[in-house]
């Protein structure tokens, strides 16, 4: 295999459109590290593990920035939308790139089923008159239009969307710090730093219980990848993507850790439930005026943007499996507007039939989605990771040029991080309510399996190994 590294003056252009400007991309980063998982979920997490929940959203933390380091090392390799299934189907060969493209996709169809639906009950917050399928769709109609319209239109939302985000957790880290230390409010008499440890200390449920939280705590840092697919539309890879990648661990440090650490500081962790937002509940003790509202401003903006982010990747992903003749070639159209326009459409409609039958199931199929997006995106990080551990091997023997962005000790972390999501795999299996995600796998691995032997078939040079031909940008 021999390929020479991709500057930024020779980066694949690929017909798109770089309108992604550096404060777009790192708000675009900063938001994929803050999603509804956060928000909704860590209620339950708190639950089951008490304060000890801090540490394992520390510990997935530090595997998620060891992937993005992994990730951005192959990016300034060769910068391209759709890296992970572009640098599967190099570094892995032609049928992983199929399965990791297509497995993205899922990924994000999926997840859009169940923000869509997610957004319309939080509407409902406010409106109950309004009958819920009604709002879903006005939501989905709004992105698509959006995403059609250009990628920087894209870029604008995304970009208010984090900054929403981002506040509110800013928001509640100053008035828990100042409760806490000013002892103002309902909560004040009750707030202090000791709440970690004075209630069965800080492993209430044990080690095991703490360590099971970890599939929901990794389900919280899906999209943190994306901006990997921004790649391709990023007014300067070189500079931007490290940038991004970089202030990673910060980011996980205050707004998620720090977050945490002051919530469960202000009210005792035995308060908290399933169902409902930790956020939600810390503002009601405090007694915020209008505090519910508040927050539930805030989860509908996280819904709509990672429904927002499914539609960009969607398309983007049905592109490069389209050019690699893994998908029919009417994905690889682009609009006058420079966007893969019938690979958004057809996404959307996808996600459309979830916001029917997220209508019509039980309540239980929100958890079944969101489980088997947890399933496709560890899928897509082990991808990242093995394609990083090849790549490393390729620069060593020397049949490829380093990255300008290599990650801290090259390969050690790369198998670290593939260690660890292994072991959340295997919690998945031994957790009978989330293993119904590891069948649906199951099948759709079948399903492409049956894609694979079709495709070779009817066209056997598509799924033989090439080299990548990077195409200068005009």
């Amino acid at each position: 295999m021999t390929s020479a590294r991709v500057d930024n003056e020779n980066a694949p252009e690929e017909g798109y459109e770089r309108g992604l400007g550096s404060r777009q991309v790192q708000m675009i980063a900063i938001g994929g590290a803050i999603g509804v998982g956060l928000f909704l979920g860590a209620g339950a997490n708190i639950a089951k593990a008490g304060p000890s929940l801090i540490l394992m959203y520390a510990l997935a933390g530090l595997i998620i920035f060891f992937i993005m380091r992994a990730l951005g090392e192959l990016l300034l390799y060769r910068p391209v939308s759709g890296s992970f299934a572009e640098y599967s189907r190099e570094f892995l060969g032609p049928f992983f790139g199929y399965f990791t493209g297509w497995t993205y996709w899922l990924m994000w169809v999926v997840t859009g089923m169940a923000e869509l639906t997610a957004a319309a009950i939080y509407v409902n917050y406010w409106f109950p008159a309004i009958p819920q399928w009604v709002t879903a769709l006005v939501f989905l109609v709004v992105l698509f239009v959006a995403n059609l319209i250009s990628v920087k239109l894209f870029g604008e939302i995304e970009f208010w969307f984090s900054m929403v985000k981002v506040t509110a957790l800013i928001g509640m880290i100053v008035i828990g710090l100042g409760v806490l230390t000013f002892g103002f409010s309902a909560a004040g008499d009750t707030a202090a730093v000791s709440n970690l440890w004075a209630f069965d200390g800080f492993f209430p449920k044990g080690i095991g219980s703490s360590l099971m939280t970890l599939q929901g705590v990794m389900f919280a840092y899906l999209a943190v990848e994306l901006v990997g697919v921004t790649a391709g539309e990023s007014e300067n890879p070189e500079k931007t993507l490290p940038k991004a990648i970089n202030t990673l661990p910060w980011r996980i440090a205050l707004f998620y850790v720090g977050a945490l650490t002051v919530i469960l500081c202000v009210v005792k962790w035995t308060e908290f439930a399933a169902g409902v937002s930790p956020f939600v509940k810390a503002f009601a003790v405090i007694g915020i005026p209008a505090g519910a509202g508040i927050v539930n401003f805030v989860v509908l903006t996280a819904a709509l943007s990672s429904c927002n982010s499914g539609m960009y990747s969607t398309g983007r992903m049905l592109r490069t499996l389209a050019d690699n003749g893994e998908a029919p070639r009417a994905f690889t159209r682009l609009s006058a507007t420079r966007t893969p326009a019938f690979g958004i459409t057809v996404s959307v409609l996808f996600m459309g039939i979830g916001v029917i039958l997220n209508y019509i199931v039980p309540e239980k199929a929100f958890g079944y989605v969101t489980s088997v997006a947890t399933a496709a995106g560890i899928w897509t990080w082990l991808m990242i990771l093995i394609s990083h551990v090849l790549y490393r091997r390729a620069v060593v023997a020397g049949r490829l040029p380093a990255s300008s962005f290599p990650a801290p000790g090259g390969a050690v972390f790369s198998y670290v991080a593939i260690a660890f999501l292994l072991f959340v795999t295997g919690l998945i299996a031994y957790d009978a309510d989330s293993r119904v995600c590891l069948y649906v796998m199951a099948g759709w691995a079948v399903a492409l399996g049956i894609g694979w032997a079709v495709l070779k078939s009817r066209n056997p040079a598509v799924t033989e190994r090439r080299d990548p031909e990077p195409e200068k940008v005009v």
